[in-house]
């Protein structure tokens, strides 16, 4: 399967961002990639008085643009993710959503492990505005099982694992990933849960300055399930692709067993 990750200095901007999203997601179709996969806020990223300004329900301008993207290209498209307004809520979800090639939603992810940082250079407060998702989340594309997490999620091995015992040959991760945390930690995390899984990690990620304060690390990147980095885009806007070998994975799961090998029975959290 061939896949690309768009990477995007989004803005306040909703034209803006859809926009520079939109030619990405056509030279990547191009390209050939079957999935595409966009970073977390793709459509409006800033403080927090304008991401609440540019939340949206489900079936908002956004994700209706990323349907129609879909359908055009006739690709698998991970939406990456806005903040959903839910009716009778005051706070937010960071809802990620994926579209087949004809257009309709197939999955939908809510961010379930929310970014609430001091770390200087990269204080934010995800929750003051976010609310937290209850529930792991796959997908099949192209007889292919596929799981979902979104940026901050990278912490959290136990998602990832949950993932890959569930079947999960994929996890897509859209990201906002700080400059300030990024350049210390981005790619050994990424590296580290494909390795643990066995899994490709597809982690398209924000680039640049949203506003003088939020800096983003970039670096999107694909890694397969022995670690090594397949992809790694520069800095600044655009796209990458690689394709995914599955048999490749299944030789290395032959090769170095560690899923089977596992003793949960005694673990303390039996996870």
């Amino acid at each position: 399967m061939r896949v690309a990750l768009v990477q995007l200095t989004s803005t306040a901007e909703r034209a803006r961002n859809l926009e520079a999203a939109r030619k990405w997601i056509a030279v990547a179709a191009r390209d050939g990639a079957r999935l595409i996969v966009l970073p977390e806020m793709f459509n409006v990223l800033g403080d927090a008085d304008t991401l609440r300004a540019g939340a949206e329900p489900l079936d908002g301008p956004s994700l209706s643009w990323a349907s129609e993207q879909a359908r055009r290209h006739g690709v698998w498209l991970v939406a990456g993710s806005i903040l959903e307004r839910v009716d009778g809520e005051t706070r937010l979800f960071n809802t990620c959503r994926v579209f087949d090639p004809q257009g309709q939603p197939r999955a939908t992810y809510r961010k379930i492990h929310l970014f609430n940082c001091d770390v200087p250079g990269a204080s934010f407060h995800e929750s003051d505005t976010v609310m937290p998702g209850r529930e792991i989340v796959g997908f099949e594309a192209e007889g292919v099982k596929l799981g979902l997490s979104i940026c901050f999620d990278l912490r959290f091995p136990e998602l990832f694992r949950s993932l890959a015992l569930e079947g999960a040959r994929a996890v897509a991760l859209p990201s906002a990933f700080t400059e300030r945390t990024g350049r210390d930690h981005w790619e050994t995390l990424v590296r580290a849960r494909a390795i643990e899984n066995q899994v490709f990690v597809l982690a398209a990620n924000q680039v640049g300055a949203s506003t003088p304060s939020l800096r983003w690390f970039g670096r999107s990147t694909i890694v397969d399930p022995w670690g090594v980095v397949l992809a790694q885009a520069p800095d600044r806007e655009g796209h990458i692709v690689a394709d995914l070998d599955f048999a490749e994975q299944d030789r290395i799961r032959a090769l170095l067993p560690t899923l089977p090998n596992r003793r949960p029975e005694i673990y303390p959290h039996r996870s």
